[in-house]
């Protein structure tokens, strides 16, 4: 005798919604404590992440603070569609330090659906305007550290932060 399982994993659009407000309320903090972007300006990234993630494009989002070309800290958001393992916390709990002469870099990366057909479809749909970015987000210069997890009905975020 013989079984087989599955295991589908179930989430809505309104669950990647309830998990990016909660991105989005880090993004924005992170602009405010920095100062070195606007809110306004984060909220629009926020939308542009929302946009990816609806879609099934975003892998992660990486942001980090420079100021003359050191990092001073990271956090990297990485999707979770599939596990349905992560817990759900509140945003915040990330001081980062006040530099408004600073450089806020944010990267996103993408996974293997976001081709050029999803880019035609999506790009004029954006607030902010991205481009092709090589920077360097392995963060050596500075110490991994455990962050949080958002999530709701098996989609979900795990946020890992970085810092001296």
């Amino acid at each position: 005798m013989s079984q087989t399982a599955t295991r589908t994993e179930t989430y809505s659009v309104a669950d990647i919604e309830t998990v990016m407000r909660r991105v989005k309320m880090d993004l924005m903090m992170i602009a405010s404590s920095t100062g070195a972007v606007t809110e306004e300006r984060a909220k629009d990234w926020a939308h542009d992440i929302e946009l990816l993630a609806k879609g099934g494009y975003l892998k992660s989002v990486d942001v980090t603070i420079l100021s003359n070309g050191q990092e001073l800290k990271a956090t990297r958001f990485t999707i979770d569609s599939e596990s349905g393992s992560l817990s759900d916390e509140r945003p915040g709990d990330s001081l980062w330090p006040r530099c408004p002469d600073g450089h806020l870099r944010i990267v996103l990366s993408y996974n293997s659906r976001y081709d050029a057909a999803a880019k035609q479809k999506l790009t004029p749909k954006f607030k902010r305007e991205w481009s092709p970015s090589s920077a360097d987000i392995t963060h050596k210069s500075l110490a991994s550290k455990p962050g949080r997890e958002y999530s709701s009905n098996g989609y979900g975020v795990q946020r890992k932060d970085y810092g001296q």
